[in-house]
This record gives structure tokens, C-alpha cells and sequence, in this order.
């Protein structure tokens, strides 16, 4: 069975100005995210702007991304789909183009019960041969995968891990009550990685490891060791720009963090708009302070 563990960011796809796709931006910013020690990538997650793009330019992402990734970490792809049907040919596609796993959303555009949800899932997984993470968000998509629907899903082999974003601790421990090691558990969301870390978690899909990404791993690497005394410093410096990764806007925050950061492309796709007058002051005065609050440790 995969076991995926670590930090596997979720990779921004990375645009030109003109809303255009940016691929050698993209290619750089993976093999940085690699060269840096990150365990995975996912492309076309929410971040990635997935519900944005036609299928023809996720797919340009996805043969991009297998060639700057070139084997040397598994490489998920993001899956938002409305319909089953629509999620099972998604998912043919992605592993046909080299995607090594799915990071699965519910249905984007209907609230599913929790037996539409259980057999939403087990429709995905008979869909293409890929392992899956559950994409459990409930706060965006208000479709809430609890430890008894996981419980439901323990007998489908290809669901191997859950991304748990439900925004309440107590869930970590939960699921593992009602499942034992069935399923890997990654800590879903930047500013409570230290608590899921202590409670078990085995891999963290990040937003502002895009920015930081040594300092993330690190972070990660860490926790797992039990080493919270050092981890708990580098936390709270880090924590302000982890709350930028709960907000609506986490897809232009975390863009202009790896704009200040290495220079990408800030550019996002309408609806999405860039920042601008007194919230881009305020994202970009989080940012900064980080920055700089991160070099003086450096060279302390």
C-alpha cells in the first residue's frame, strides 16, 4: 500500500501577467521546492487555481510538472470535479499524463450526505489504478469527511491518506481512534502544524512552503523528531504568514510571498484579482516581517 509521509507542498501555478500560463516559472519553482527537501508536490490543487484552468492547460501543467519533477518525488495532482463522471475520466486523464496520485476534493458544486460522500470516493477509486488523499476542507466546501465515513472507505484500498483541514485538532486524534493506521493523516493547513504534529500526523500539504520551503521542512522534520523546544521558535516566527494560508485569499497571499521571496510571478486568473491599496500593504507588511525576522536568525 502507498504511505505517503512528509511535506508535499500544494504547488501555485504559476501565470503571466495576461492570465496566460507561466510553465517555466512553474518548472522552476518545482525543482526549487525539490532541491530544498520537500517529499512530494501536488499540482492543480486549489492553490494551483484548478477550477480556473481548461482541462487542455492542466494537463499542460502536468506534463510540465513531470518533467521538472523527473521521478524524484511522487508528484499528486489536485482532482475538483462537479459530477462522478466528470472526476473518473479527470482521473484516467491525470494518470495517463504521470500524475502518481490524486488529491480528491468532494463534489465543488453539491454539498453530498455522507453516503453520497462515502460512495463518491469509492466511484473515484474504481475510476484509474492511483492512490488517493481525501481533501477534507469542510470550511470551503462544506462537505465534512468524518472519522465514520472514513470508517466506510477503510475497505478501499486505493484511499490511502486524508488531508485533514476540518480546522479542529481534535480531529487527528478522531481518526485515529476510529481507524488505528489505516489511513496516513497530513495535516491540511499551515498554522496548526505543530499541534496535528504532536497528535501523530504523518505529512503536512502546505501553502507558504511555496515561500519558505527550507524553513518548512525543517519545521516538519522538526516536530517528527519530538524536538518541539527548537520547532516552537521557528513556529511562531512563521505563524503570522501561516494564518495568511486560512484566509479566501490565500492563492494571491501565498503568490506574493513567493514573489518576495524568489521573485515568481504574482499573477493570478479572474475572479481572482491581484492585491491592491490597504490589504496588499498589509499582506506585504506580514511578509516582510517574516523575511527579515527569518535573516536576523540566520545570522544570530
Amino acid at each position: 500500500m502507498t504511505r505517503w509521509s512528509g511535506v508535499f507542498p500544494a504547488v501555485t501555478t504559476k501565470l503571466k501577467q495576461d492570465g496566460a500560463l507561466d510553465l517555466p516559472a512553474l518548472q522552476h519553482s518545482l525543482d526549487r521546492l525539490i532541491t530544498n527537501g520537500v517529499s512530494g508536490v501536488i499540482l492543480l490543487p486549489m492553490l494551483g487555481e484548478n477550477a480556473s484552468l481548461s482541462m487542455d492547460e492542466r494537463a499542460q501543467v502536468l506534463s510540465a510538472g513531470k518533467e521538472a519533477v523527473a521521478g524524484r518525488v511522487p508528484m499528486l495532482s489536485g482532482l475538483a470535479e462537479i459530477s462522478a463522471r466528470s472526476a473518473a475520466e479527470a482521473a484516467r486523464t491525470y494518470e495517463k499524463l504521470g500524475a502518481q496520485g490524486l488529491m480528491a476534493f468532494p463534489s465543488i458544486a453539491y454539498k453530498s450526505d455522507k453516503r453520497e460522500t462515502v460512495r463518491w470516493y469509492k466511484d473515484l477509486a474504481a475510476a484509474s489504478s492511483l492512490p488517493i488523499m481525501i481533501y477534507n476542507n469542510p470550511i470551503a466546501y462544506g462537505v465534512d469527511c468524518t472519522p465514520d465515513i472514513l470508517e466506510q472507505l477503510a475497505d478501499t484500498p486505493q484511499i490511502v491518506c486524508i488531508k485533514e483541514e476540518s480546522g479542529d485538532i481534535r480531529r487527528v486524534t478522531d481518526v485515529y481512534n476510529a481507524c488505528g493506521d489505516r489511513f496516513a493523516v497530513f495535516c491540511g493547513v499551515d498554522d496548526l502544524i505543530l499541534e496535528s504534529a504532536a497528535l501523530g500526523v504523518t505529512g503536512w500539504v502546505s501553502g507558504m512552503t511555496n515561500a519558505w520551503t527550507a524553513e518548512c521542512v525543517r519545521l516538519f522534520n522538526l516536530c517528527r523528531a519530538g524536538r518541539f523546544d527548537e520547532a516552537r521558535p521557528l513556529y511562531r516566527l512563521l505563524t503570522p504568514a501561516f494564518h495568511l494560508d486560512t484566509h479566501v485569499k490565500l492563492v494571491q497571499y501565498i503568490k506574493l510571498a513567493e514573489h518576495y521571496v524568489y521573485g515568481a510571478p504574482e499573477w493570478v486568473r479572474a475572479p481572482r484579482l491581484p492585491l491592491e491599496g490597504e490589504e496588499r500593504a498589509r499582506v506585504s507588511a506580514v511578509i516582510l516581517e517574516t523575511i527579515n525576522q527569518l535573516k536576523d536568525k540566520a545570522a544570530a
